[in-house]
């Protein structure tokens, strides 16, 4: 059988050491940027990246248990990529297109404590397009790390408005980061995140200036909640089309993810009138897809599995990407890509220089969406969850545990025949244990880095509770730690505690985000690292309401919040280097310290003897 990638074709695309015979055959490579609208003229970038939507969550995909008719018509007046593929959860693949490498080589292992950050030296899209002139802007979550220099203001975006964690506990009005600093959203997040892009769009227009727009939305990642308007379209309706396994579907939770894509759908065509009133839709280039498989069990094209899987349904991601004028409208990709490929498609497109200070695995699929590349060869995609790997080549998929798969005929994978093809199997194994020498030279990495503290002085430091560890009794509020808070510290030998470098010297202000009832305020706390120690004493009462239960429409696993109040600890003189920052009371004379959720600390001068 003739082989589809050569071994060591696949070890030098991997390495980026291709030679320059091989370098003919990448394609990549063979496209050359051609000028945008106009001599001089870049395209702006608007992206899209639903959070938690399966392929099948879109009409346009087969699904008629919902209708998306202004994603749809980026698919018939642009370009969809039919075998698209991202991560199996959400922060790696934010990670891959950010990057346009594997996001296992970034150093991304997973979605939260510190896991979900790429590592201090990669460069990233928002930094090409900043370079290259365009105004650029993130609206929505992040989560590729909350401080410096992993925050979005760090990595090329001028402007963030969001959160930086990997999911947030509620969606009506919540605390939210713009740029830098916490403010209070405006109604329902997926409308605010909208209506802060769009204002952003539409300065930089009156500014004729390019612009890269990055609008990763949070839903329809849980909690499931979204307005009366779009629940009420499907709490009682009569789904048609249902999963290969219709027992485990739960309906409350199906029909707020649909209800909640409907509502993503709604705010995409509000852009794309702004596009079309501002008078900039054919200089404009569109792109939507999403991040991972869907968030729970409901119809996806009969593919196996789902958010967290490496099955196909896994990482499987619808994409469109429209460019009128340029891109030819209703054609369809049947080659595999995925998020690796965004990075290098966009700048080649937008035809801006595209510095690498280390070497992508994607390459540019403009060849594709031009349907000029009648030699395009074939390549592998993998797929991976902390060490466990999948590969898809364009007829076949090894899945994690060594079973083939002949997608093409299987596209279900119901039929495994790695006996049946001992060679090709062999060959995909091989691919992966070459793959992972090139990603963990040194075996699988333990998550071990420190939080940054004053990273190249950065003014203010967010440490939230999901990055911290507890010791004694003290609680976290949800076992998923992104939007937590503990609770129950009630001794003096509790403790709270995060693995931090001081990376500029100085003094810091402290400010706790807590809430305590009357009852127990007064209790002294202290703030120590490496020697140096701050006392402070909680005075005021504040103790909100749980929120979030009376907004769900299915039931939750992630922690309800409360409208946490800052309190000014004090100042503390932090020497560079790192260390356990630690938390503790030394005084508690009523029955709890506090519930406490974030601690801040700004650089307000720099230590007099560095």
């Amino acid at each position: 059988m003739k082989q589809l990638i050569s071994l060591a074709l696949l070890i030098c695309i991997l390495t980026g050491s291709l030679t320059a015979a091989e370098k003919k055959n990448v394609p990549e490579k063979k496209s050359q940027s051609r000028p945008a609208t106009e001599p001089g003229k870049h395209p702006n970038i608007v992206i899209f990246l639903a959070d938690d939507q399966g392929w099948g969550d879109l009409s346009h995909n087969g699904n008629t248990n919902l209708h998306t008719p202004n994603v749809d018509s980026l698919a018939k007046e642009g370009v969809k990529f039919n075998r698209f593929y991202v991560g199996a959860v959400c922060a790696p693949t934010r990670a891959a297109f950010l990057t346009g490498r594997y996001h296992a080589r970034t150093g991304t292992t997973g979605v939260s404590t510190g896991q979900e950050r790429f590592n201090s030296d990669e460069y990233t899209i928002a930094q090409a397009f900043k370079a290259a002139g365009y105004a650029t802007g993130a609206f929505g979550k992040w989560h590729n790390g909350t401080q410096y220099p992993n925050h979005p203001n760090a990595k090329g975006f001028d402007e963030y408005y969001g959160f930086t964690s990997g999911h947030w506990g509620h969606y009506f009005s919540p605390m939210l980061d713009h740029n830098g600093t916490f403010v209070k959203g405006n109604g329902y997040i997926t409308d605010d995140l909208t209506d802060k892009a769009m204002a952003f769009i539409e300065q930089q227009v009156h500014n004729n200036k390019p612009f890269f727009a990055y609008i990763p939305y949070c839903t329809p990642h849980s909690p499931m909640q979204v307005p009366d308007q779009y629940w009420d379209r499907f709490k009682d309706r009569q789904l048609k089309l249902h999963h290969r396994e219709p027992e485990k579907e739960q309906p409350d939770h199906l029909r707020a993810a649909l209800a909640m894509c409907v509502n993503v759908d709604w705010n995409v065509g509000r852009v794309l009138k702004q596009l079309n009133s501002l008078g900039i839709t054919d200089d404009t280039i569109v792109i939507y897809f999403s991040d991972n498989g869907p968030n729970g069990v409901r119809w996806n094209g009969d593919m196996k599995g789902k958010k967290g899987s490496l099955d196909e349904g896994g990482v499987r991601s619808p994409f469109v990407i429209r460019w009128p004028g340029h891109l030819p409208a209703g054609h369809e990709v049947n080659q595999i890509a995925g998020a690796i490929d965004l990075f290098p498609t966009l700048t080649d497109l937008a035809g801006i220089p595209r510095p690498e200070p280390k070497p992508i695995d994607g390459v540019s699929l403009k060849p594709l969406m031009m349907n000029s590349a009648p030699d395009w060869p074939e390549r592998m995609i993998f797929s991976s969850l902390r060490d466990r790997v999948s590969v898809r080549t364009s007829q076949y998929r090894l899945s994690r545990t060594g079973e083939l798969f002949d997608m093409h005929a299987d596209p279900g994978q119901r039929n495994n025949i790695a006996k049946q093809k001992p060679e090709m199997t062999a060959e995909l194994q091989q691919a992966v244990a070459d793959w992972k020498q090139s990603v963990w030279p040194n075996g699988y990495p333990e998550e071990k880095r420190p939080f940054l503290i004053g990273y190249e002085g950065a003014r203010s430091t967010q440490l939230p509770v999901r990055d911290a560890n507890s010791q004694g009794g003290i609680k976290r509020s949800s076992r998923h730690p992104n939007c937590s808070f503990f609770s129950h510290w009630t001794s003096t030998r509790d403790s709270i505690t995060w693995n931090v470098d001081v990376d500029q010297a100085g003094v810091y202000e402290a400010i706790l985000y807590y809430t305590c009832p009357e009852s127990d305020i007064g209790s002294t706390v202290e703030l120590s690292l490496n020697g140096s120690k701050l006392q402070g004493q909680v005075t005021q009462a504040h103790d909100p309401p749980l929120v979030g239960a009376a907004q769900d429409r299915a039931v939750r696993s992630e922690s309800f919040v409360k409208d946490f109040q800052p309190m000014t600890l004090g100042k503390i003189t932090l020497s560079k280097g790192t260390g356990l920052l630690t938390l503790r009371a030394l005084e508690i004379p009523g029955s709890q310290v506090m519930d406490f959720r974030l601690l801040i600390l700004n650089r307000i001068e720099p230590q007099s003897d560095r």
